[in-house]
């Protein structure tokens, strides 16, 4: 046996390994495993959590690269991890969270989009005009608030960046300008920004501006495409061609996939310096071989393909001026560092590493605090109008009103899909930042689970109908306190709860049936029906009450066995019952047959031994439910507990209907 200390360390272990492992970080993960592991051996249903987790990851599709382009940004301009959107790649700005629960920037087409989701493999159908007209999804105000507190300085150079970019699309470039400059005084790591001034400085014909632009980022950020694109776009519109050709020749060999600046590099240096005459002969002769601080980065094979590129140009009187290129980047030293120390543009301190994420000191509980149960989010899910709230607290109140429990908007739609998906990004916060609380929190969950799946102490009951083990008891769900209780116990996994008849005075009635479900058919405005049948009888103990419905201590009943003369006796008075039960129904007008078996199916068979049911034979319990009995009467024979006592309480009902029949 394990001592309660080690087991409670062990259990925090798995506590914590689980939490990493729904937030993705493997090694983690299996490093907590692996110290829960060494002080017992693990279980397989310990493991469940990570096998799932393994299991999503693997089906999860990655997000398409982009097949033409100079590639990611660097590391340092990255945004901090998870708060990056998928589409854009840049800090998340007006967060929205999709139905598939993933989140992107509101403005990052397409509009469906979650940049996660895998792409589906035929073309979308056209949206209905319901779907068109609907209103575009809300800012996530949990993680915007986050956004706005905790990253403000790069949450205002993300949206200063924005703004100069639909700016310049305009092609207000001076007003673009201001705001890139502006940008730049927020942003913590200025080199994506810098080259973008660089491009727009072109754009404004600025070239000299534009290449002491492109030269602050080639100088930190050697081995970065789009640096030396933008100074060689500055060079060439100052007229310095061979220059440009060189730093074409510098994305080529950091991007050999970059097919449109290939073509670029054609089009604005090879062609402006060709003779008709000469193309045959371009670089016909140029030995690549040699090496430089760029293509010393790449194996052999990627300077062949270097080499295969550049040798598909077309042919010009270059060969003396391409050689004297390749030698000067063979004597080129690319510094790994800023060089210049005192430039007043970019200096060294605003270089900064990749951020790992939001500083843990500034993430706060609170932050992540539904707002109905006061607690930390579990199981968070987002609603269209932006509020996020725990799955089962949002369930609950859906139960009573379709309507947003803060905002109050309308949320029918929201209902009718029942596609109560997790907050990805949310969740993942929690687990990276909130890892304690999360766990506490789980472990809150699960004593509430725990606590619900008991099926003998506060059982949940629900007050209503005659029902008999065995047989079927479809039900029409539409108070918000028997949702909830259904819910419970699909969630649980007993999908079963009580059923008893109503009491005046005790609220429901001492004797009742066990249901089990069978299957939940959901309608657009939350009802239900719900297909059940009958398990055991119970007697109740106590009466009780959770959350609106009803609630029971109760135990158990099962028929008291007979043996020798008892049981042949009772053998022939089964026999004699059954046999009678067949002549009454076959006396029956066939509409009210057919109305019985529509209800109830076919009368179960007799079966050659009574007593291996605890509960009696099904054929006696299907009589019970359709002879034309009262409540009370059904009630009275249920509660008994000998096979004999119904059997003769059947056969007296039998003969006096028998008799009563007009004939």
């Amino acid at each position: 046996m394990e001592e309660a200390p080690a087991r409670d360390e062990r259990g925090r272990w798995l506590g914590r390994a689980e939490a990493l492992a729904r937030a993705g970080r493997w090694a983690e993960a299996l490093e907590a495993y692996g110290a829960a592991g060494r002080l017992a051996r693990l279980r397989p249903e310990e493991l469940r959590e990570l096998a799932e987790g393994l299991a999503r990851a693997l089906s999860r599709a990655p997000p398409t690269p982009a097949a033409d382009g100079p590639g990611p940004e660097p590391a340092c301009c990255a945004p901090p991890e998870p708060l990056g959107c998928p589409l854009c790649a840049r800090l998340l700005r007006e967060p929205v969270t999709l139905p598939c629960g993933h989140t992107r920037c509101r403005r990052c087409a397409p509009p469906a989009q979650c940049g996660r989701c895998p792409r589906p493999r035929r073309a979308a159908d056209p949206p209905s005009p319901a779907a068109a007209a609907a209103a575009p999804p809300r800012v996530n105000v949990v993680l915007g608030n986050l956004l706005e507190r905790c990253l403000a300085r790069e949450s205002r150079a993300r949206r200063l960046r924005d703004e100069g970019d639909e700016l310049r699309e305009r092609q207000e470039l001076a007003a673009a300008l201001d705001k890139y400059n502006q940008a730049l005084e927020e942003a913590p790591c200025k080199c994506s920004l810098i080259a973008q001034r660089s491009e727009l400085y072109t754009s404004m014909q600025n070239y000299q501006q534009a290449l002491h632009d492109a030269d602050v980022v080639c100088r930190n950020k050697p081995l970065w495409p789009k640096g030396h694109y933008v100074k060689a776009k500055a060079l060439y519109g100052l007229g310095r061609t061979e220059e440009a050709l060189k730093e074409f020749l510098y994305c080529v060999a950091l991007n050999p996939e970059w097919n449109s600046m290939k073509k670029e590099a054609q089009k604005d240096t090879v062609f402006r310096l060709k003779t008709p005459s000469q193309e045959s002969d371009f670089l016909r002769s140029t030995d690549l071989s040699a090496s430089h601080p760029v293509l010393d980065l790449y194996c052999e094979d990627d300077k062949k393909s270097l080499g295969a590129i550049l040798s598909s140009l077309p042919g010009d009187n270059l060969k003396r001026k391409l050689s004297s290129d390749l030698k000067d980047l063979q004597s080129l030293d690319v510094p790994n560092k800023i060089t210049k120390k005192d430039d007043p543009v970019l200096p060294e301190s605003s270089i900064a590493t990749a951020s790992s994420g939001v500083p843990a000191v500034l993430v706060e509980a609170s932050d992540f605090e539904c707002s109905l149960c006061m607690r930390l989010f579990y199981e968070p899910v987002t609603t269209p109008c932006g509020h996020t709230f725990c799955l089962k607290c949002l369930e609950r109140c859906l139960d009573h009103n379709p309507y947003c429990p803060l905002c109050k908007e309308k949320l029918s739609e929201f209902l009718a899909s029942r596609t109560y998906k997790k907050t990805v990004l949310t969740e993942e916060l929690i687990v990276r930042y909130l890892p304690e609380e999360l766990s506490e929190r789980k472990k809150i969950y699960e004593e509430e689970m725990k606590e619900l799946s008991n099926l003998n102490k506060d059982v949940p009951i629900f007050v209503c109908t005659m029902a008999f083990p065995t047989i079927p008891c479809p039900l029409h769900v539409f108070e918000p306190r028997y949702r909830l209780m259904i819910r419970r116990c699909m969630e649980t996994g007993t999908k079963q709860f009580g059923m008893c008849l109503a009491d005046e005075l005790k609220g429901f009635a001492d004797y009742g049936c066990m249901l089990e479900i069978r299957d939940v058919k959901f309608f657009p405005d939350g009802r239900s029906v719900v297909d059940t049948v009958g398990v055991r009888r119970f007697r109740v103990l106590s009466h009780g009450q959770r959350d609106g419905y009803n609630t029971a201590n109760i135990e158990y009943l099962e028929d008291k066995k007979v043996e020798g003369p008892e049981y042949e006796e009772l053998v022939c008075l089964h026999n004699s019952v059954y046999d009678q039960a067949v002549a009454w129904f076959t006396s029956l007008k066939d509409d009210m047959k057919a109305q019985i078996l529509s209800h109830f199916g076919s009368m179960p068979g007799k079966e050659p031994e009574p007593q291996s049911n605890p509960s009696g034979p099904a054929w006696h319990w299907w009589l019970l439910a359709v002879l034309p009995l009262e409540n009370k009467a059904q009630l009275a024979i249920l509660a008994m507990t000998t096979l004999k006592e119904r059997l003769i309480a059947i056969r007296r009902v039998l003969i006096f209907v028998t008799h009563k029949r007009p004939r």
